[in-house]
């Protein structure tokens, strides 16, 4: 007797995985499903120092070479950002070319899920941008390979731990510029009010900090500025703001020969993923005197608190917030070595997380556990 499937299950046969010879990566899958339209990459990086740990985004990419790019920088940084971390995980990140507004259905869902569990841990997946707790919830039912899920071993959204690290890092960047870590009276200009950039507008406001925001969606930048004072700006003009800190919180790219000549500000310390356009721009910013606070190394309290929650005891918050706290620390120790070898910040913090790869300094000792199931 043949068995009948459950409904919205998409038959095997009917998913096709394409492996991309990429150089410097270890594994590039091509994720095709034609029934639910699913179209994905999935990008591992690396994984010498454990399983590689990454979110799934969900964007509307222009083309498929504009996704694998995306996804490969990713990855990437994720690699750099565990080593750094200290999370005992290699680095893979996943894209879903879809409009997550309309684009997001079940079968589209399911689809990827059967993608992930193929790969049997190798790459072990979270929300990112376009994607939530509700599409876990579904991806669950045909993997266990993720994290994030709404249960009593769970770390929920990490939103609020990307945010503290990003705070503790404006924080090691005024330091650095003025002998002091306090932000009261400092001007910090935010590009992106979403869920970390709000969180930060927060943490920032109870510390007495000037606050300027910028956000492409209109509507979220009117709600955060009355709700904390704070000034609003275009997103053009967010770049000529002078400023101690300018901090992306959106997208990656936006410092590149471009936008870096224009910028008014001492320190750039965000949580957007890959803001710089090229390596190269990191020089730029260096002969122009601005401070870079390298964005793997800031956003890494979002990546810290989701690992937590693959260890054996489960989830305890105090964990990834004193894990998180300690950025601060790691960016002066890069900052001291970029000045004292006369290299860019991200020159710098790239030299220690490749170290730490090659060498296997932190490497995950036991499998990371899934209470999800």
């Amino acid at each position: 007797m043949t068995q009948s499937l459950k409904k919205n299950e998409p038959k095997k046969s009917e998913l096709i995985l394409e492996v991309l010879p990429v150089p410097g990566y270890e594994k590039i899958v091509k994720v095709t499903h034609l029934k639910s339209k699913l179209q994905a990459i999935i990008a591992i990086h690396s994984t010498a120092l454990g399983k590689a740990l990454g979110g799934t985004r969900i964007y509307p990419y222009s083309s498929f070479d504009q996704a694998l790019t995306d996804a490969l920088r990713l990855a990437k940084g994720m690699s750099y950002k565990s080593a750094i971390a200290g999370t005992g995980f290699g680095g893979g990140k996943a894209v879903i070319i879809a409009n997550p507004k309309i684009d997001k259905t079940e079968d589209l869902l399911l689809a990827y899920a059967e993608a992930i569990d193929s790969l049997k841990g190798e790459f072990i997946t979270a929300e990112d941008s376009g994607s939530d707790e509700n599409d876990f919830t579904i991806i669950s039912k045909k993997t266990k390979y993720i994290a994030g899920l709404a249960h009593e071993k769970s770390s929920g959204n990490p939103s609020r731990f990307t945010a503290w690290g990003t705070y503790r890092g404006i924080q090691s960047a005024l330091q650095k510029l003025y002998g002091s870590n306090s932000v009261q009276n400092k001007k910090i200009a935010i590009q992106g009010v979403g869920c970390v950039g709000e969180f930060l507008v927060d943490f920032l406001f109870w510390e007495g900090a000037d606050i300027t925001i910028t956000d492409t969606n209109f509507d979220t930048m009117k709600r955060v500025a009355k709700k904390y004072g704070a000034k609003t700006v275009s997103p053009d003009e967010i770049y000529h703001q002078e400023c101690d800190v300018f901090s992306p919180c959106g997208f990656g790219g936006i410092l590149n020969s471009n936008t870096i000549p224009t910028l008014r500000c001492k320190a750039i310390v965000g949580a957007a993923n890959n803001q710089l356009l090229a390596d190269e721009d990191a020089d730029e910013l260096k002969q122009k005197r601005i401070l870079y606070a390298p964005d793997f190394v800031v956003n890494g309290g979002g990546l810290i608190n989701v690992s937590q929650e693959l260890a054996a005891e489960g989830y305890n918050p105090k964990t990834p917030h004193e894990r998180a706290h300690n950025i601060y620390q790691s960016l002066l120790t890069i900052f001291e070595d970029a000045e004292k070898n006369d290299v860019s910040t991200h020159h710098a913090a790239v030299s220690i997380a490749e170290y730490r790869m090659n060498a296997g300094i932190g490497k995950r000792l036991e499998d990371p556990h899934f209470h999800c199931t």
